[in-house]
């Protein structure tokens, strides 16, 4: 039986919305893979993960508005409101987890695709 990805996810979401980094870290499998379609970058493993996190520019704030896991516990699909200042933006996540209930892949789609924000080259890979 797998631990339960659901509360994992909502763990991530509320550490990321209160920029608790360590709860955050320990949501993460070690060699988490992270992937943006839009701006074709991927980040590989926990570390840079957290740094790229860390490192993310603004106040912004995110609230889950739904969250839907399948039967088998290692699939669940987000639906978030982000702001920034006056700005809103919904965004879709989904992840999959391991047998602990970590989480080893995110993919997260934004509204529109856009450009990367320069100086995050050190932390991602681009295809």
């Amino acid at each position: 039986m797998t631990a339960d990805l659901r509360a994992t996810v909502e763990t991530y979401w509320t550490a990321a919305d209160e920029r608790d980094w360590a709860t955050f870290a320990t949501t993460l499998a070690e060699e988490v893979l992270y992937d943006l379609p839009q701006t074709r970058e991927r980040i590989r493993g926990r570390e840079r993960y957290l740094q790229f996190n860390r490192e993310y520019p603004g106040d912004w704030r995110v609230r889950v508005e739904r969250i839907v896991a399948d039967r088998d516990g290692r699939q669940v699909a987000v639906r978030t409101l982000f702001a920034v200042g006056p700005e809103e933006m919904h965004a879709i996540h989904f992840f999959t987890g391991d047998e602990q209930g970590r989480i080893v892949e995110i993919t997260d789609f934004w509204p529109e695709p856009y450009e990367p924000p320069a100086g995050r080259e050190h932390l991602v890979e681009r295809y």
